[in-house]
């Protein structure tokens, strides 16, 4: 599955990421693929771009296999084929390869085996890298940022990706379009939304994913935002995005039992449904209480009702 736009900050590698974890976390084994060399993906999920041995670039000019790149993670199910900054040039060496629009897929070939979903992460570009990524490819995601000019690309993307498929990838299909940054305070928002969903009907995913300070903060730490802090609006979101694509693509459902203790971040038997749960930084912490309180506000009453 290819997230693609070549569209800068409609957040596909927050997809990418998120997606992988998510589905990772509900028992799926995924591989994240960076196709991108800013390596954004990379770092999200802990792995330092600058330290890779090997790297996807690597995998495109055919020094090194994928079992030889790919990298686990911190969470477990969830795979990583890093990439580094050498991928830049990559565009460059393969300019007069045989075939080289095919070359990630030659690469990926029979991995899908030992996996029941790779993601790749494309660059903000319609360059050679996402064509790869296109042509190696089954399904397409589009994350369409809910502004005026993020449907201003669209068409030339569809164009780019029809062209693949006519030519490179019979195979190829929109799996669907996902409506990112989606502020609710704004009509803006609402207004592409609505443009989107009448135009393009149920390719539309049903899971819209909000603005989210947690979800901009994430990569900071060095891990998706559904590890970070599950109860955060863009995490709730994503593992509802998560279960759609299970329901969509009919993968079997692995939630493993939380322990008794534990409330369910999300019922298998209603996936649809998600409730906040424990986790993420800071989860439990007790801050002492403040000293002088009493001065400050008598307890006659409880200090917590408002007056």
């Amino acid at each position: 599955m290819c997230v693609a736009n070549q569209k800068g900050g409609v957040a596909k590698t927050t997809t990418s990421v998120n997606l992988g974890a998510a589905l990772a976390l509900r028992g799926h084994r995924v591989l994240l693929v960076d196709v991108d060399p800013q390596s954004n993906a990379t770092t999200g999920v802990g792995l330092d771009h600058r330290a890779v041995e090997r790297s996807t670039y690597d995998l495109l000019v055919g020094e090194a296999s994928l079992g030889e790149v790919t990298r686990p993670t911190g969470i477990k199910g969830l795979d990583c084929a890093p990439a580094s900054l050498d991928l830049a040039g990559a565009e460059i060496e393969l300019a007069g390869a045989m075939a080289r629009e095919r070359k990630l897929g030659e690469a990926l070939e029979g991995v899908g085996e030992r996996y029941d979903l790779i993601l790749l992460d494309c660059p903000p570009s319609l360059g050679l890298l996402t064509i790869n990524a296109l042509a190696a490819a089954q399904d397409l995601i589009v994350p369409v940022q809910c502004e005026y000019y993020a449907l201003e690309g669209l068409g030339q993307l569809l164009g780019t990706a029809e062209r693949v498929r006519r030519s490179l990838n019979a195979d190829l299909r929109i799996s669907g379009f996902l409506l990112t940054m989606y502020d609710a305070r704004t009509k803006l928002s609402t207004q592409v939304a609505d443009e989107v969903r009448s135009h393009f009907g149920d390719a539309v995913f049903g899971t819209v994913i909000p603005r989210s300070v947690r979800v901009s903060e994430a990569p900071s730490f060095g891990e998706p935002v559904v590890t970070l802090d599950p109860s955060a609006r863009g995490s709730i979101a994503y593992r509802l995005l998560a279960a759609e694509v299970e329901e969509r693509y009919g993968l079997e459902v692995h939630v493993p039992p939380l322990p008794p203790s534990e409330p369910e971040v999300m019922s298998p038997a209603a996936p649809a449904v998600a409730v906040p749960g424990r986790g993420g930084r800071g989860y439990g912490t007790v801050a002492p209480e403040p000293a002088g309180l009493d001065e400050a506000w008598p307890r006659g009453e409880s200090w917590t009702v408002s007056r």
